[in-house]
């Protein structure tokens, strides 16, 4: 689950690390009191959505020449006309796609006089099965693009879960990062809380970009990423509170409610499968008969007839669906149980694209005989090479 910029920056407050001051508003009209409210004589005003490049992103609705989502003012009434022109219009990022997001919430923040921009963010990394430092003096920029050409800027700095964060620790970080005096002190009690935060709030990754060093030498979180691990959301009320579903796909939230596994895509196959390494292989061999699956969807091993039913409806809801493909192979998840959530389906939203299904494993011949008794326009498949094929000839007419 990922949260907005003003909300990660509160959390961080919470634990004791260096943010300036702002304030949220949800409504144009909220921003006149909100700029009052913060000291200047500079005012940040930035666009609140889940994807990151705000700054370079423009506006579908402004001219393209206009300033992008995070804009530096230097006079109330401008942070204000600002606040008025971004709020309700599209933003469009590098990482929204072309249909952009609506921009719904803002962000008015106290200004910074920056001497440096440093990259700091935790996650969990896999070579190692422990928490990691990702650091780096390239503040600012894409650090994707950093690694590609100067891959030598970017350290990785584990910490033994033991231990926490030592003294050691902390001072390979300031090394790397080039950290004196001032901003040194303040980087001795900054990362212990980061990793504290990350660690106790159960967060999937913690990214800092920049991490500034002001001119006065002290250490300033000026932009926050925060995900969480979805898995442990339930031991976090406080998280789940955070969550704003307007930035997330409507299928994607549908799913949720009934614990299906699904991750919209760009494709116009859809997939239901029971189990994510068959889900995966699905995908995977759907792109080999030169197609695009339009979903990632997992229905697990304990499905029920309601739970198939609705991850089906779920896919039909997809416009840009052309076929459908269902690959399951019974081992818990029978396969007579997949049949019935496939025709109840089928009768309640009509079925106006190709339909192949493949049935393996428990209770096959009984979910085969279910399928062809139903009446329904279906095409069998005896293994998933045959299935793809069928489904990609069919969408192509």
């Amino acid at each position: 689950m990922n949260i907005h910029e003003y909300q990660a920056k509160a959390l961080l407050k919470e634990y004791g690390a260096p943010v300036a001051e702002g304030v949220p508003i949800f409504a144009a009209s909220e921003a006149a009191e909100a700029v009052k409210a913060l000291p200047g004589p500079v005012y940040v005003v930035k666009s609140q959505i889940h994807a990151g490049g705000r700054g370079k992103g423009k506006f579908k609705e402004l001219p393209p020449e206009s300033k992008g989502g995070v804009r530096v003012t230097f006079k109330p009434e401008d942070a204000v006309a600002n606040a008025e022109e971004m709020f309700g219009k599209t933003l469009v990022t590098q990482q929204t796609g072309p249909a952009g997001r609506q921009v719904n919430r803002l962000y008015i923040e106290d200004g910074a006089d920056i001497d440096r921009e440093l990259y700091c963010s935790l996650l969990v990394d896999r070579s190692c099965g422990r928490v990691a430092f990702v650091v780096s003096t390239e503040g600012g920029m894409d650090i994707e693009a950093v690694a590609h050409a100067t891959p030598d800027k970017i350290q990785t700095i584990d910490i033994d879960p033991d231990m926490g964060v030592t003294e050691t620790n902390v001072e390979k970080i300031c090394m790397v990062l080039e950290l004196e005096g001032t901003a040194h002190d303040d980087a001795r009690l900054l990362f212990p809380t980061l990793y504290r935060a990350f660690t106790e709030k159960d967060m999937s990754l913690l990214e800092i970009n920049p991490l500034i060093v002001l001119k006065d030498g002290h250490l300033r979180v000026l932009d926050a990423k925060v995900s969480f691990d979805g898995n442990a959301l339930f031991r976090h009320p406080d998280v789940q509170a955070l969550r704003d579903t307007s930035e997330e796909d409507a299928k994607e939230i549908e799913a949720s409610k009934y614990d299906l596994a699904y991750v919209a895509l760009d494709g116009n196959i859809g997939c239901m499968v029971n189990g994510a390494g068959l889900a995966m292989s699905t995908m995977d061999i759907i792109k080999l008969y030169g197609a695009e699956p339009a979903n990632f969807l997992d229905v697990g091993g304990g499905a029920t007839k309601e739970k198939v039913t609705a991850a089906f409806k779920i896919i039909t809801a997809d416009p840009a669906v052309k076929g459908i493909l269902v690959n399951i192979f019974g081992g818990i998840m029978r396969c007579d149980v997949i049949a019935e959530g496939v025709i109840a389906a089928v009768k309640e939203v009509g079925l106006q694209v190709p339909l192949v299904v493949r049935l393996e494993g428990t209770n096959v011949e009984l979910g085969k005989k279910i399928i062809d008794e139903s009446g329904l326009n279906v095409i069998s498949a005896d293994d998933l090479d045959d299935a793809a094929q069928k489904i990609v000839a069919a969408v192509k007419g």
